[in-house]
């Protein structure tokens, strides 16, 4: 049951800035401790060594609390603007989102068509913070008043107009809890398509290249494309397999993401449209919870160009994510899907939050949220995580953090 709200007191909102040093803080509270005062609210940020601290204060003695708080600003050189009122803030409005620019670089005229964005969704920004400095800028802003679809709608035109990342997030508990992250792998993941460099040791590397363009701008069914893929490794020794596994490169900041997740006590999987045999041992490797990808067969030694069971296509990756949330007890609303291709879709839609991970025009479009750096870390921030965070974890745990 939701306690009574107290009755309206007088209040007094001040607002003090200048140059920042140890103490001001300490100084200001130090001189009002002797009042009759409550401090209602309190917020206070430092930008490139200049000062903003704000609060909101209640009680008896507010009008001696003016005269106090003038004779710390005239002392510590801080200019202060004293507002008179009566009762607390008003309550926010019910409808809460977070959203997060993501740029590289990230120039004014972008945050200039998202706040206009948010002003015409009539939305509040309650708060501003920066996540990450490099190598890409990401800004969070706190929203309220704006409806979560009409918000998300507007800002992806400015995403694509401007040439910026936007993402638009529910705020509040589920943003902070436990959630499920499941991952494409070829192109997202890894920077290679495995049945590309398998491809290669047949001979047939570019028109299998050139099938697998059409599949992932969904022009062509998966299942099929891939069936007349694989054909062409009919014949060759599965030692292939090791082989390509060796050569696969991971795209720069696949290590960082997943150990921060796993940091956090999320739960990590992988869903691909490849293959187990390679799938598998990467999962392994960076310590992923769940793999889910098709497997090979193989007669004698040799890959006989068919694929044991069914495919796993746009619907079976769809269901690997309700499946892998079902067996954690993770509602959908926290889960997050990223991929890159056509077959990625069903996931994507099916997720809390879907990202397009420098993916194809289609799944651009109808992703929740793109991200158009070559990092994959850079999801990190789409989460509220920011990188002095990361590269304060990574210290306290002796990992060199870098790009991988």
């Amino acid at each position: 049951m939701t306690p009574p709200a107290p009755p309206a007191q007088r209040t007094l909102r001040v607002i003090l800035s200048g140059d920042d040093r140890p103490g001001v803080t300490s100084e200001l509270f130090d001189a009002l401790g002797p009042l009759d005062v409550t401090v209602l609210d309190l917020e206070q940020v430092v930008v490139r060594g200049h000062l903003t601290l704000g609060m909101l204060l209640g009680g008896e003695q507010v009008d001696a609390a003016s005269t106090v708080i003038e004779g710390v600003a005239q002392a510590l050189d801080l200019v202060a603007s004293l507002s008179p009122g009566l009762g607390d803030n008003s309550a926010r409005p019910s409808a809460r989102a977070v959203v997060s620019v993501v740029g590289s670089p990230l120039a004014a005229a972008p945050l200039a068509g998202v706040t206009a964005g948010i002003a015409g969704c009539r939305g509040n920004i309650d708060r501003i913070r920066r996540l990450s400095r490099y190598p890409v800028t990401t800004i969070e802003l706190d929203v309220s008043g704006a409806e979560l679809g009409e918000l998300r709608s507007e800002l992806a035109m400015v995403a694509h107009r401007e040439g910026v990342d936007i993402a638009v997030s529910p705020a509040g508990l589920a943003r902070r809890g436990r959630r499920l992250v499941v991952m494409d792998v070829d192109s997202t993941l890894i920077q290679d398509e495995v049945i590309e460099l398998l491809a290669a040791h047949a001979g047939r590397e570019a028109e299998v290249a050139a099938v697998t363009e059409r599949a992932m701008r969904g022009e062509i069914d998966f299942a099929e494309s891939l069936r007349d893929r694989v054909s062409v490794l009919a014949g060759l020794p599965e030692s292939v397999l090791a082989e390509v596994r060796s050569a696969v490169r991971l795209t720069p900041g696949a290590r960082t993401l997943v150990r921060t997740l796993k940091r956090l006590g999320f739960i990590v999987a992988v869903v691909s449209g490849g293959f187990i045999e390679i799938v598998e041992d990467l999962a392994h490797e960076l310590g992923i919870d769940y793999a889910h990808a098709n497997r090979l067969e193989v007669v004698d030694g040799l890959l006989t160009g068919r694929v044991l069971g069914a495919i796993v296509d746009r619907e079976g990756k769809a269901e690997a994510l309700r499946r892998f949330a079902e067996a954690e007890g993770i509602p959908l609303a926290a889960t997050v899907a990223i991929g890159d291709g056509a077959n990625d879709l069903d996931m994507l839609e099916a997720a809390g939050l879907g990202v397009a991970f420098n993916a194809k025009p289609v799944v651009q479009a109808q992703a929740d949220t793109s991200v158009n750096v070559p990092y994959l870390d850079t999801v990190l921030f789409l989460l509220g995580i920011s990188r002095e965070e990361v590269e304060e974890a990574d210290a306290l745990d002796g990992v060199a953090t870098s790009e991988e």
